[in-house]
């Protein structure tokens, strides 16, 4: 009985190594990183404002690169590079091509690429700078933007417009109706600043159906500080000229019943001599104009008002100046410089000119699509939260224009 146990257990243990010499310890499978490029491979019609975007699942991604024709994509990635997105968006009815490289926990690499094309426009949007390349404007001037079709994805568009200024502003993007959006710094531009505009406008949907296919560029400068402030109740004009009082001058403003509006505008054009009509007279020539409305208001020379200049209100509107001090303002002024009316019975009217600077600070902020304030500086701009935007130190009339300032008093 005993031996016959013994044997069985003989057996059991030759059995069982048997068994484990032919047993092999199996190693874990490792998945390798899982690339997504989208738009997808063979995709049509992918809309630009998307741009491009690779993400990795169980991997990192180490390079990505994304060119249309000639044209390379730029993009970032997140911090963890696992996705990267291009910058800007893309050109309409262009393919593409991008391929990317990850990297997998078992250092094995993985490439992927997507080739596509992006959706041929129904409407192109034309879009137009007012300021010309390298000219010189005053210190209130904004950058003004008109758009050949009304854009109803205004934050979209706000996105894509790009600033450099060689001395740092803080300003904001408002809208003046859905063609027109203008950039107005905080306070006025400081004197002697260089400023460069770039709008990411090609690919952008401005309204549904209708893109931007170029970009836009400009360069423009900001001269000497010039600045009038006139006095309809005084009688007379103070010039600010390059951060000092330059002059008290004599003026005569408009007589009661054409009185001349309170605000603050800019000066938008001038001409020597302009053709003026009025009550009485058509197209007289009057020298030395500097034009601050659109219903025909100026700073001119007013030969024939010189005695009442300094005592009475007798023009149809117009600031009346004597033809020194007109030839001089004349000879200093460039677009965009400030010109503020003080003590009218008569208030500013929205729109009479260049009139961004009737806006308070609240007020400007609130006529952005995104309701975010614009830090310019050297390195360019961005949007920032209006809190994060230090108090204004500028002081009226010198470096910035007091709010409400269209108000009659």
């Amino acid at each position: 009985m005993g031996a016959a146990v013994f044997a069985a257990l003989a057996l059991l243990i030759a059995a069982c190594s048997g068994v484990a010499s032919h047993y092999r310890v199996s190693r874990p499978v490792v998945p390798a990183a899982q690339l997504t490029i989208t738009p997808a491979a063979g995709a049509s019609g992918a809309k630009p404002g998307r741009g491009v975007t690779v993400t990795v699942a169980k991997g990192r991604i180490l390079t990505v690169s994304a060119a249309g024709g000639q044209h390379r994509v730029s993009g970032s990635f997140n911090p963890a590079h696992t996705a990267w997105h291009s910058t800007w968006a893309l050109h309409p009815a262009r393919r593409y091509t991008v391929t990317a490289t990850a990297v997998g926990a078992a250092h094995k690499t993985v490439t992927s690429t997507s080739s596509f094309r992006t959706l041929r426009p129904r409407v192109v949007l034309h879009t137009h700078i007012l300021e010309g390349a390298h000219q010189t404007y005053g210190v209130g001037m904004p950058v003004i933007l008109t758009f050949s079709h009304p854009v109803t994805h205004r934050a979209a568009v706000e996105r894509s417009l790009h600033l450099w200024s060689s001395k740092p502003v803080a300003g904001a993007w408002y809208w003046d109706g859905n063609e027109t959006v203008v950039f107005r710094p905080r306070a006025y531009w400081p004197q002697h600043t260089t400023v460069r505009f770039l709008g990411h406008l090609d690919g952008v949907e401005a309204a549904r159906g209708v893109y931007g296919t170029a970009n836009l560029t400009q360069s423009f400068r900001i001269g000497h500080s010039l600045i009038a402030v006139v006095s309809t109740s005084r009688h007379h004009a103070k010039i600010y000229y390059r951060d000092k009082l330059f002059g008290v001058w004599p003026v005569s403003t408009g007589s009661p019943g054409d009185d001349t509006a309170d605000g603050t505008y800019l000066t938008i054009e001038k001409g020597n001599p302009v053709l003026m009509s009025g009550p009485g007279y058509t197209d007289f020539p009057v020298p030395y104009s500097v034009r601050f409305t659109w219903s025909g208001d100026y700073m001119h020379d007013a030969y024939w008002s010189v005695g009442e200049q300094g005592y009475a209100n007798v023009s149809h509107g117009c600031v009346n100046l004597s033809p020194a001090h007109a030839r001089t303002y004349y000879r200093l002024a460039v677009p965009g410089d400030p010109v503020t009316v003080t003590g009218s019975p008569a208030a500013g009217m929205w729109d009479d000119g260049w009139t961004e600077w009737f806006l308070s600070w609240k007020q400007l902020l609130r006529g952005s699509a995104t309701h975010e304030a614009v830090q310019v500086g050297p390195d360019g701009s961005s949007l920032v939260s209006p809190a994060s935007v230090p108090p204004v130190t500028a002081r009226a009339p010198l470096h910035t224009a007091r709010p409400h300032n269209h108000l009659a008093r």
